[in-house]
């Protein structure tokens, strides 16, 4: 259903005097129509960010606000100011509105609204984009971490993949991306009301406002056509962001990679957990098949029957998914070594490959796959 009025876009702002003009074009030069408004919540600014973009806002195709707010330091960072420009924004674009937020800067591709609009049409409550880094900011990055980000890339991908062929998602079809980036993430007003908003976190808003989606059973589309420039400075505005995370990493690469990243034996049997608890909410409450779909969830999880048969009848099937996956001793989540990359690598290939050739294998929700024997092929055992 499209959105009554324009959709409005949020940016929350500190200190980017030079750089909210070429994020704010950018978003007037979008192909087949605009946003409504853009907000801008400038947090603490010290510069004058306020000028510049008041002295834009008369050529624009949209409306422009420009909130000030002075917040304390202790909460003076990203994660309070986006929620509180979503915040003005979802007022603006009204119940059945679409709300959008990108950072001060970026730069979104001139597609950008127009293929977030058309995930929505396919029935998306939420999207979210991708964030590249500007390629003349890319360039003074050292060829090592731009190696490495692509090794880690495609080891995301590859569990992402898992995670498809396992538990497929109708709102969201391979091919798919895995970033929950600030800089590109659009939702529907009543999701975003029902997820209680964007969590006023220092680091980390947008993943924690996906998973919020995620428990309140929102549909998400990971766009891959949807895209944003960002810069790749490493100077930033929040400590321990990515621009932190860039400058240590040209100092000495982390030895681990991202905290989302998992063994491949792990991640399949989440998914295959997900799978099962997702078929089992789909049966008939307490006749044989429901208890018998319990005791092989249960035993995929090393949890009490009991415990999964109560949380599994919760209202929202994220929420359940949610509490279950923090109890399960099975899913504890793992890191991973960098050393290790290239062999798990390999194994989440072999997993892959496994489950395309053997598609009558793949989770019915209820079938042999959800049992608690990761059995078959898949031989190598996970670090």
């Amino acid at each position: 259903m499209p959105p009554a009025r324009p959709p409005v876009v949020a940016i929350p702002v500190r200190n980017e005097a030079q750089r909210i003009g070429p994020c704010l074009r950018a978003l007037a030069a979008q192909r087949g129509g605009g946003p409504g408004h853009v907000v801008l919540l400038l947090n603490n600014c010290t510069d004058d960010t306020r000028g510049a973009a008041r002295a834009l806002a008369a050529s624009l195709p949209f409306g422009v606000i420009v909130a000030e707010r002075i917040f304390a330091p202790p909460v003076a960072h990203a994660g309070t100011a986006r929620r509180a420009a979503m915040q003005i924004a979802a007022a603006l674009a009204e119940p059945d509105g679409i709300v959008l937020t990108t950072d001060a800067d970026g730069r979104v591709a001139p597609d950008w609204l127009a293929n977030t609009l058309a995930a929505f049409d396919a029935g998306a409550d939420a999207v979210c984009g991708r964030a590249l880094i500007d390629p003349a900011d890319a360039r003074i990055i050292p060829a090592h971490l731009h190696d490495d980000d692509r090794m880690e890339t495609a080891y995301a991908t590859m569990l992402d993949r898992i995670h498809d062929l396992s538990d497929p998602d109708p709102h969201d079809p391979w091919p798919r991306h895995t970033e929950h980036s600030g800089a590109s993430i659009a939702v529907r007003v009543a999701a975003w009301r029902r997820a209680g908003g964007i969590p006023a976190l220092p680091l980390g808003e947008d993943r924690g406002f996906i998973r919020a989606l995620r428990q309140v059973d929102a549909t998400i589309r990971h766009a891959p056509d949807v895209m944003v420039s960002v810069s790749g400075r490493i100077d930033g505005r929040a400590r321990g962001g990515m621009a932190d995370t860039m400058a240590r990493r040209m100092v000495r690469q982390d030895d681990m990679l991202d905290d989302s990243l998992e063994p491949p034996r792990t991640c399949l049997r989440r998914a295959r957990a997900r799978a099962a608890l997702r078929g089992l909410r789909g049966l008939p409450h307490g006749g044989n098949a429901w208890h018998d779909a319990a005791d092989r969830l249960a035993a995929l999880l090393r949890l009490p029957v009991a415990t999964v048969a109560h949380m599994a009848r919760g209202r929202f099937m994220g929420m359940a998914w949610d509490r279950l996956e923090t109890l399960s001793p099975a899913l504890r989540r793992v890191p991973v070594r960098r050393a290790d990359l290239p062999m798990c690598m390999e194994e989440a290939r072999r997993i892959v490959r496994s489950l395309l050739a053997t598609p009558h294998a793949l989770p019915s929700y209820v079938g042999s796959a959800t049992g608690g024997a990761l059995s078959g092929p898949l031989t190598t055992s996970s670090r």
